[in-house]
C-alpha cells in the first residue's frame, strides 16, 4: 500500500516527536524525516503545534481503543483483565516508546489529555469499575481502591518497556533477547495480577 503525503508526514512526525519531544524538534526536521520540504508540511498541518495535537491524540486513541473494546465486551471480568494485559503487551511490543512519549508530553502539557477525554469517558461508561466493586463486595476480588488496581496493571505492563534501555545494560542483553523476556513477562504479569486480585482462585501455572 502506497502511503499518501499526509500519512507520510504523520509517520515522520511521530518518529521525530518520540525521539526529541515536542519542544526539542522543528517542522524542518519533520519534513526532512518525511523526505519533503517544510512548506508541504505546513500546507497540510499549518503548524508544528497542530500536527503534534493530531499525533498525540491519535497515539492515545490507539492506546486506549483496545482497552475500551475489552471493557465493553461480554467477557467475565477476569478474562477482561487477562485480555487487557495481553493486548497491551502486543501493542507495546510494536510501539515500545509510546509510554515514555505520552508521560513526557503530559508532564509538559497536562491539557494534552483533553483530546482523548471522550475515549476515557467510554472506559468509565463501560461498567467495568462497577463490575470490580461488585466482585469486591462479594469477596471474590481483593478489596482495594480502583486506583490501586490501575497502578497494579500499568506497572506490570508499561514499566518493562519504559525500563528497557536500563534493563538491557544491567543484564547485557540485546534487543531481540529483551523482547523475548518481554513476551515471557506478559505471561507472568497475567498470573501475578489475577493471582493478586483473586487470591481465592487457583491460577494454573501456564496461565
Amino acid at each position: 500500500m502506497i502511503k499518501g503525503t499526509e500519512q507520510k508526514i504523520k509517520d515522520a512526525a511521530l518518529t521525530v516527536f518520540i525521539q526529541k519531544g515536542f519542544a526539542n524538534c522543528t517542522s524542518r526536521e519533520i519534513a526532512r524525516e518525511a523526505g519533503m520540504n517544510v512548506a508541504l508540511v505546513n500546507y497540510y498541518f499549518r503548524s508544528k503545534s497542530k500536527l503534534f495535537a493530531i499525533i498525540f491524540e491519535s497515539v492515545m486513541q490507539d492506546f486506549l481503543k483496545s482497552m475500551v473494546q475489552v471493557f465493553c465486551s461480554e467477557l467475565p471480568f477476569r478474562e477482561k483483565i487477562r485480555l487487557l494485559i495481553e493486548r497491551e503487551f502486543e501493542f507495546l511490543v510494536q510501539h515500545p516508546d509510546i509510554p515514555n512519549f505520552v508521560l513526557n508530553e503530559l508532564a509538559r502539557n497536562p491539557k494534552a489529555i483533553e483530546g482523548i477525554l471522550p475515549v476515557l469517558h467510554m472506559v468509565n461508561e463501560s461498567g467495568v469499575f462497577d463490575e470490580a466493586k461488585k466482585l469486591q463486595a462479594s469477596g471474590e476480588m481483593r478489596s482495594m481502591d480502583i486506583v490501586q488496581v490501575t497502578l497494579l496493571i500499568m506497572s506490570n505492563c508499561q514499566y518493562p518497556f519504559m525500563a528497557g534501555p536500563l534493563m538491557k545494560v544491567i543484564h547485557g542483553v540485546d534487543e531481540t533477547t529483551y523482547t523475548a523476556h518481554l513476551n515471557a513477562h506478559k505471561t507472568h504479569a497475567v498470573s501475578m495480577v489475577l493471582g493478586y486480585l483473586f487470591p481465592n482462585d487457583q491460577i494454573p501455572n501456564n496461565a
